[in-house]
């Protein structure tokens, strides 16, 4: 359904796709850096949860931007799918602050982007903008096929050529420690899409939802 947007409608639009494109341009610019110390093998950079879903929020916000300037109403599963990365950033804030702070090799500017700023953005879009229907619960199972995979192939990659993005998943920690974390992490995303799920139930402040 396509209505023309409304001013507020218009700026959430041009803020949002502001922000996925900003985000884009961290990750290239930390990236470069990678390539210019002569360490950017692409599966590695991207082997980090943080640049993985960093740039997947980075995508979703531009086309959720372009959505709400062209007046047109986000789609069930895209709702779903803005759920599903703004949970993730949250993780992605929650592990860095709490389990590495400090780690990596990326300027301290780009950490603090990718750590604090965006997930505060994201999580403050999702929660006080209201264009956004109620998640059903019934759909909370989708944030988990994506960081299954993402430590299935972390624990290979582990085990064959040494290479983990946290020390924490560090195969030589043995597998009662590898089997906590990995339990630890899931839960720890199967809650922060739960509190996505529920703040999805708030009308917002800014476009907000009709009462049903």
């Amino acid at each position: 359904m396509t209505t023309p947007p409304s001013r507020n409608a218009s700026l959430v639009g041009v803020g949002r796709a502001a922000t996925g494109v900003t985000m884009v341009a961290v990750l290239a610019y930390a990236y470069a850096l990678r390539i210019a110390a002569e360490d950017g093998n692409p599966f590695d950079f991207f082997g980090y949860f943080t640049n993985q879903t960093s740039l997947a929020t980075a995508l979703v916000l531009i086309a959720a931007g372009v959505l709400s300037l062209a007046g047109r109403r986000a789609p069930g599963w895209f709702s779903v799918t803005r759920g599903i990365v703004t949970g993730y950033l949250l993780v992605v804030a929650l592990v860095y602050n709490v389990l590495v702070p400090g780690t990596g090799s990326a300027p301290p500017w780009v950490s603090i982007l990718l750590h604090i700023v965006f997930p505060a953005v994201v999580a403050l879009d999702w929660l006080l903008i209201g264009d956004r229907p109620p998640l059903p619960w019934r759909h909370l199972w989708t944030l988990l096929p994506h960081p299954i995979l993402w430590l299935t192939v972390v624990l290979i990659r582990g085990a064959t050529d040494g290479w983990v993005p946290y020390g924490f998943l560090l195969v030589e920690r043995g597998i009662p420690s590898l089997f906590v974390h990995v339990v630890g992490i899931l839960a720890v995303i199967v809650a922060s899409g739960a509190l996505v799920w529920l703040a999805s139930r708030a009308r917002g402040i800014v476009l907000r939802r009709k009462r049903e």
